[in-house]
């Protein structure tokens, strides 16, 4: 089995903090079988950036003209070849065409229990905010394939909390990101390596 030897490569795309990426990057460094080679930005001045570079990988700022207008981004991801391409707190629709050119290779983390809270402009404070005023007994996070619809495609896992009717939207953001920082390696892991665990998930 030759495919198991292959050191698997993971590209992460972010417009924010970047806390899901380093902790991903950091997860990977640990593991001798695959690692995040490119972080990339829509934002010049995201976190996220930082953070990859001070982690020695590859930290990328693009611009929507390279991302939609041309198809220097999908050449680029077409040399790098990575097995699985993360969003991470990336707040643009990801371009049909690079959906297309990586089947099943594309993974969103939406920090709700979708089909709830889903969709354009539901990203971070925004869903936290929802979930609090709909008075919500629990929430959640969401790891799902993309498709060319915001917070649409097919749902590989979903990890819960529960919450208090005093809880507020800061409360919430808090529950949300340790459930992030617990789950979103370990499902990534799953992924690129299925035949080390069982239909249970073990």
């Amino acid at each position: 089995m030759v495919t198991s030897l292959h050191h698997k490569r993971i590209v992460i795309f972010g417009s924010g903090n970047g806390s899901n990426a380093e902790n991903i990057i950091k997860y990977f460094k640990k593991n001798n079988q695959a690692e995040v080679t490119h972080v990339f930005s829509n934002n010049k001045r995201a976190k996220i950036l930082k953070r990859a570079y001070n982690l020695d990988v590859n930290a990328i700022h693009f611009d929507r003209s390279s991302f939609y207008g041309t198809n220097e981004m999908l050449n680029l991801l077409k040399d790098i070849q990575p097995d699985l391409i993360v969003l991470a707190g990336f707040l643009w629709l990801f371009p049909e065409k690079i959906v297309e050119a990586f089947p099943d290779k594309v993974i969103n983390l939406h920090p709700a229990l979708l089909p709830k809270f889903g969709g354009k402009g539901m990203y971070g404070a925004n869903v936290h905010k929802a979930v609090v005023e709909q008075k919500e007994e629990k929430t959640g996070i969401t790891i799902h394939f993309v498709n060319e619809v915001y917070d649409d495609g097919k749902i590989i896992a979903q990890f819960e909390t529960e919450l208090k009717p005093t809880d507020t939207v800061e409360d919430v953001a808090s529950k949300i990101n340790e459930l992030e920082m617990e789950h979103f390696p370990k499902v990534i892991n799953e992924l690129l390596f299925p035949e080390r665990y069982d239909t249970n998930g073990n």
